[in-house]
């Protein structure tokens, strides 16, 4: 992915990560809260198969759209 773009997708994961904070369930692996920065970027990882900035620039919109489907489905 190019830096703008990378760019882009970093301040959306941030601003997703602030929209979560203390909206994801209890986990017991996580005593002291679930870090929702940290989820986002890893289930951007898991579907996508690579880390954020290492996808191709022709998938930004359909990583856009999966950011907005983990804000509106805390899992």
């Amino acid at each position: 992915m190019n830096k703008v773009n990378s760019r882009k997708l970093w301040k959306i994961i941030q601003e997703t990560g602030d929209y979560l904070q203390g909206r994801l369930p209890d986990h017991p692996n996580h005593p002291k809260g679930r870090n929702s920065y940290a989820h986002v970027a890893i289930c951007i990882k898991q579907k996508f198969k690579k880390s954020y900035k290492d996808i191709d620039n022709e998938k930004f919109e359909d990583v856009i759209k999966y950011i907005e489907y983990l804000k509106n489905n805390p899992n």
